[in-house]
C-alpha cells in the first residue's frame, strides 16, 4: 500500500442535536490533513432526515472531499456504542490518489455506475465494494449479483435502516438502490472476516439426506440423535430451551479461514428424529451446531481480529469496519 503518512481517524457521539454530536465527533477526530481522502459517516435513523446537511457539514469542516454512509439501528466507534439513541460515527481515510471511486445512482441497473468506472475498473483485480442498500428496491438481489459480476468485486456491507431518498450517501445524497465505494486491491490491502456471535459445539458434520430445509440423517444417523448428543444431557432433555440459543451453522467454502453462515433452528420433529433450518441444505453439505450468548459473541470476535491481525494481513492492521 502507498503510505500517506497519516492515520485513520473515527470517532462517534450521541446528542439529540445531530449539530451538538457532529461537534463531539469534530473535536475527538483532531486535524485531519491532505491525505484523509474519504470520510465513512453512519448515522442512527434518528437523523436520517438530516443526512444530507451531516454530509455538508462534515465535508465543509473537515476538508475531506469524499463521503459515503447510510443510516443504522446503531452505530459504533473507538471508545463507544450507541443503539437506539440519536448518534453517528465518523471515520476518516487517508487513502492514495486513484485508490478509490465512489459507486452512486444504482436504482434499476448498474450499467451507468460500472460504465462510469470503467477506466477505474481496468486498473484493479478484485475491488473491495463498501455498499450500502436500500432494502424496499425490489430488484436489489438482481442489483448486487450483477454489481459483483460486472466489476469483478467482492462486495460487503448492509442495508440502509431507513429507506428512501436520502437514507444514503455517496459523494451525493442517494437512496432507494445501491451506492457506497470500491476499493482498488492493488492500493489499499483488505481483509475481510464473517463474526456470526457463535461458538461452534460440534465437529463438521456430513448431511447425509435431506429435504429442502429439512435435515434428515447426519453422518449416516438420525439427525435429531446427532443433535442430542452435541447439545448435551440438560438440553437434549428440554429442547425448548434451545431456541435462540443453539444454532445450525453451514461452513463457506473457498475462504481462506473457517467462516461459516448461521442459520435458526426452525423446527424439531421428535417422532421422525428430523431437524429444520432456516435455509435449504442438500445431501453433501457440512453443517455444525453452534451456541450464542454473550460470551461466545465477543470470543468469537476476538478470534476473528486476533487472526486477522496475526496471519491473514502480514502487516499491523490499520483500521477496521464493523458492519
Amino acid at each position: 500500500m502507498i503510505d500517506t503518512g497519516a492515520n485513520y481517524l473515527a470517532a462517534a457521539a450521541s446528542h439529540e442535536n445531530w449539530q451538538q454530536a457532529a461537534a463531539s465527533i469534530l473535536q475527538q477526530l483532531g486535524n485531519p490533513s491532505a491525505a484523509h481522502r474519504l470520510g465513512l459517516v453512519y448515522v442512527s435513523g434518528h437523523f436520517a432526515s438530516q443526512l444530507s446537511d451531516i454530509e455538508i457539514f462534515l465535508r465543509q469542516t473537515t476538508g475531506v472531499p469524499h463521503w459515503s454512509g447510510t443510516t443504522g439501528h446503531g452505530v459504533i466507534g473507538p471508545e463507544a456504542e450507541f443503539y437506539d439513541q440519536p448518534s453517528m460515527a465518523v471515520m476518516l481515510l487517508p487513502l492514495p490518489e486513484g485508490s478509490f471511486p465512489m459507486l452512486a445512482g444504482i436504482q434499476e441497473d448498474t450499467d451507468p455506475a460500472v460504465t462510469t468506472a470503467a477506466s477505474w475498473l481496468q486498473n484493479v483485480d478484485v475491488p473491495l465494494i463498501l455498499c450500502h442498500a436500500d432494502p424496499s428496491n425490489n430488484v436489489l438481489p438482481g442489483l448486487l449479483e450483477d454489481l459483483a459480476l460486472e466489476t469483478s468485486g467482492f462486495l460487503v456491507g448492509g442495508l440502509s435502516a431507513t429507506m428512501g431518498a436520502g437514507s444514503q450517501v455517496a459523494g451525493q445524497v442517494e437512496g432507494t438502490g445501491i451506492s457506497g465505494v470500491m476499493f482498488s486491491d492493488r492500493l489499499v490491502p483488505v481483509a475481510t472476516g464473517l463474526t456470526q456471535g457463535c461458538t461452534p459445539i460440534s465437529d463438521i458434520h456430513q448431511v447425509t439426506e435431506a429435504v429442502e430445509n429439512v435435515v434428515i440423517s447426519l453422518n449416516g444417523r438420525p439427525a435429531l440423535d446427532v443433535f442430542k448428543e452435541d447439545i448435551g444431557d440438560l438440553l437434549a432433555h428440554n429442547l425448548e430451551r434451545v431456541n435462540g440459543y443453539i444454532y445450525a451453522a453451514l461452513p463457506l467454502t473457498g475462504r481462506d479461514r473457517a467462516d461459516y453462515m448461521v442459520r435458526n433452528i426452525t423446527g424439531i420433529d421428535r417422532e421422525n428424529q428430523v431437524l429444520a433450518i432456516g435455509s435449504n441444505i442438500n445431501p453433501g453439505d457440512s453443517l455444525i451446531f453452534c451456541w450464542r450468548d454473550h460470551d461466545s459473541a465477543v470470543e468469537d470476535m476476538q478470534r476473528l481480529l486476533q487472526d486477522l491481525d496475526n496471519r491473514r494481513m502480514g502487516k499491523p492492521v490499520k483500521a477496521g469496519i464493523y458492519i
